[in-house]
């Protein structure tokens, strides 16, 4: 379905300047709001998809969560509405940055490996939002650090969270089928991979944190998705846990017990709330 082009102007007030960015589903754009002069990003669904009730539900549902989390670190919506063709569209923030796997990669790429001052000043505000979105029963289900934008403008906060196109929602009914995986693969949850999404909870966003952390110390995720993908899921679900004192040994030993808990197989002996984990890195760091 053919998308919007420059000069576009949706529901009469947002005129397109250009494309950010976009899928068999939808696209986001950049835009100028013609009525406040101010510079927006905004998601669209197709029509053809719109149409279907199960990614209704879900737009909707992203829009509700980002909505609710107005004054965290995720990403600001200023609305939700229907296009003339029968889509739908969220209006939010424009945030101009690089997410936090390019950033990385730029520091690694100079042989280098992020300060601990700098990632503290980076994650602090995600498990901050983290924490509120949980607190409303809002699971994010794609944490990554594609996922985490780092601001050039720091004026509310250096990072901003995107994407909760996956967000589970547990007190509404679940939209994903059972046998279905979502996510990226090396930030799932051990628990993800059985397909059984009415099982899950918070946990596996604590699951997926800590796997950001460890990548962003290490240099790579704690398990390689490129390895074949019975092997990959094997690893995570029964394998040993990394040692990520193994690949920095300039880290205190204590790093490796907290990457155990950090990224355990059973949810019960993980770190329960996002809080508890991030405590217990700047703990195991120090």
């Amino acid at each position: 379905m053919a998308g919007y082009k420059r000069g576009d102007v949706i529901d009469e007030r947002y005129e397109v300047q250009g494309t950010l960015g976009e899928g068999a589903q939808g696209a986001v754009y950049d835009a100028t709001d013609l009525m406040l002069g101010s510079r927006v990003a905004i998601k669209c669904l197709h029509a053809d998809v719109a149409s279907e009730p199960g990614f209704k539900t879900r737009f909707l549902r992203e829009a509700r969560s980002m909505g609710a989390l107005t004054g965290t670190s995720a990403a600001q919506v200023f609305g939700f509405g229907k296009t003339d063709g029968g889509g739908m569209f969220i209006v939010m923030e424009h945030v101009e940055g690089i997410d936090l796997e390019r950033y990385l990669r730029d520091i690694e790429a100079q042989g280098r490996h992020i300060e601990l001052p700098r990632l503290r000043e980076l994650i602090g505000p995600i498990v901050s939002t983290l924490e509120a979105a949980h607190a409303q029963g809002i699971i994010h289900r794609d944490l990554k650090p594609g996922n985490i934008m780092v601001l050039e403008s720091v004026g509310r906060g250096p990072v901003r969270l995107l994407d909760f196109g996956l967000a589970k929602d547990l007190k509404a009914d679940p939209l994903t089928m059972e046998g279905v995986i979502a996510g990226s693969p090396s930030y799932i949850a051990p628990e993800a991979w059985r397909g059984k999404p009415d099982m899950l909870d918070h946990r596996i966003d604590v699951y997926s944190l800590g796997a950001i952390l460890f990548r962003a110390l290490a240099g790579a995720p704690p398990f390689d998705s490129r390895r074949p993908l019975f092997e990959f899921i094997l690893a995570v679900t029964q394998g040993d846990r990394p040692s990520l004192r193994a690949l920095r040994p300039d880290l205190p030993a204590r790093i490796d017990a907290w990457v155990g808990r950090a990224l355990s197989v059973q949810p019960s002996l993980r770190f329960q709330s996002v809080r508890d984990l991030w405590q217990g890195f700047l703990v195991s760091v120090e």
